[in-house]
C-alpha cells in the first residue's frame, strides 16, 4: 500500500469553522501495509512548511522531512505500521489552499480563502482516512504544528486514534510564540510585492526575511555559540558591503533564506501561522484541563525540549501533567538538545530511541505519569 503522493478530493462543501469550501484536495502519501484486523494505521501530521513526503520509497527516492524516522526498521516501523502523512489543508503542495484555484470562481483563492484552524486541518486529515476504509488508528503523531493537529484530532475524533504523540509541540499558542509569528507576517506584508496577497511572484524578501527570524525561533542561543562562535566568513565570500554578511552566523541564515524562496507560498504561509495562534484545546471544553479531558488515546508520548523558545518545556509538562487523569498511561520526556524547536528533525539520537521504544512496546498499566 506504499503510495507515492496520492490525492484524495472530498466531493461536495467542506464545511470549516470560519467558511466552506467546494471539493478541497487532500494530497498524502503512505508507506507499508494495511494488516488483517485494519488497527495498524499510523496518522502523521507535518509542521508548517513540509509536505506529505516524510520518507523516500521505491516510488520516489527523494529523501522525506523525517527520513531518519519512518522506514524499514526505523521507529515508526512501516513493516509493522501502514503509516498516512497528510499535506494539511491550507497549504501548497497539494492540498487546497490560499494559492489553490476556487472552482466556484475559477479565480486563486488568495486572502478569499477562509480563515484556517487547526481543528480544520484534522478534520480534513480524517477525510483521508474514512477514504483509506479505516475506522480505528493504531495512533495519530505530530510534531510543532502537527502535534497541535495531532491534538485536535484526538480530541475531535476520540474513538479513532489508540495512542497520540505530541513533540515539541503544545496544546495552545503562548504569546511570546505568537508575537514572533505576527512579525514574521508583518514583514512579508510589507513587502510591496505581496500586493495585498494578489501577488505573481511573490513577495521573495519579506519571505526570506520571515525564514531568517523563523530559522532564529527553531534554533537555539546555545547551539549558534557552539557551532558558529565569532567565526568570520572567508575574505573572498566578502561582498565589500560594510553592512554585508560578515559572520558565518549571517551566512547560514542567508543560505536558509535563499533555499525557501519559491518553495512555499506566501499566503499559504500566512494562513498556517496565523491557525497555529489561534489554537487553544480550552476552546474544547472551556479550560486546558477540560479540553484535554476529550483527548479519547489511551496512551500518550509528550516529548519536549529544553531549548526551544517556541514551545518552551514547561507546555510540554503541564500537558502531560493535564493528561495524567489515571485513565490512560502517559509518557513524558525533557530533553537538553541544544538545536532548540528543530531538535526533532535533527537530534536523532535521542529522538529515535524514544520514538522506537514508544512504538514496539505492550501499553503497560494507566495512571502513572512517568517522567524522564
Amino acid at each position: 500500500m506504499t503510495r507515492a503522493r496520492q490525492i484524495h478530493q472530498i466531493d461536495g462543501p467542506f464545511r470549516m469553522q470560519n467558511g466552506v469550501i467546494q471539493d478541497p484536495q487532500i494530497a498524502y502519501e503512505t508507506w507499508g501495509e494495511l494488516n488483517f484486523p485494519k488497527d495498524n494505521a499510523i496518522l502523521l501530521f507535518t509542521g508548517l512548511s513540509p509536505s506529505a513526503h516524510a520518507a523516500s520509497s521505491d516510488l520516489d527516492p527523494s529523501n522525506g522531512w523525517w527520513e531518519q524516522m519512518v522506514g524499514p526498521g526505523l521507529p515508526i516501523d512501516t513493516s509493522k505500521y501502514l503509516v498516512i502523512c497528510v499535506n494539511s489543508l491550507g497549504s501548497c503542495f497539494g492540498s487546497t489552499g490560499p494559492s489553490s484555484t476556487n472552482p466556484e470562481t475559477n479565480k486563486i483563492y488568495g486572502l478569499q480563502f477562509p480563515v484556517l484552524t487547526l481543528e480544520d486541518v484534522a478534520r480534513a486529515g480524517h477525510e483521508v482516512v474514512k477514504s483509506l476504509g479505516l475506522n480505528q488508528l493504531y495512533a495519530v503523531v505530530g510534531a510543532s504544528m502537527g502535534g497541535m493537529t495531532a491534538l485536535a484530532y484526538s480530541v475531535l475524533f476520540p474513538e479513532v486514534p489508540k495512542s497520540l504523540v505530541c513533540i515539541s509541540s503544545a496544546a495552545r499558542a503562548l504569546p511570546y510564540s505568537i508575537a514572533l509569528r505576527s512579525l514574521q507576517r508583518e514583514i512579508i506584508r510589507t513587502d510591496p510585492a505581496w500586493n495585498d496577497g494578489k501577488y505573481t511572484d511573490g513577495p521573495v524578501v519579506g519571505m526570506q526575511l520571515a525564514r531568517k527570524l523563523g530559522m532564529l525561533t527553531y534554533r537555539s542561543a546555545a547551539e549558534f555559540q557552539q557551532r558558529f562562535g565569532r567565526e568570520l566568513v572567508s575574505e573572498e565570500r566578502k561582498t565589500g558591503d560594510a553592512f554585508g554578511i560578515n559572520f558565518e552566523v549571517e551566512s547560514y541564515l542567508d543560505a536558509h533564506a535563499i533555499k525557501f524562496t519559491g518553495t512555499f507560498d506566501a499566503n499559504c504561509y500566512l494562513y498556517l501561522s496565523r491557525a497555529m495562534d489561534l489554537f487553544d484545546i480550552a476552546n474544547h471544553g472551556g479550560s486546558l484541563a477540560n479540553g484535554l479531558a476529550r483527548v479519547g488515546a489511551k496512551r500518550v508520548l509528550v516529548i519536549g525540549v529544553e531549548t526551544d523558545i517556541l514551545f518552551p518545556i514547561e507546555q510540554q509538562r503541564e500537558m502531560a501533567t493535564e493528561l495524567d487523569n489515571g485513565k490512560r498511561e502517559v509518557l513524558f520526556f525533557d530533553l537538553p538538545s541544544l538545536q532548540g524547536h528543530d531538535a526533532f528533525l535533527v537530534d536523532m539520537d535521542r529522538f529515535r530511541p524514544i520514538l522506537c521504544d514508544f512504538f514496539n512496546c505492550t501499553m503497560s498499566q494507566p495512571g502513572t505519569l512517568k517522567s524522564v
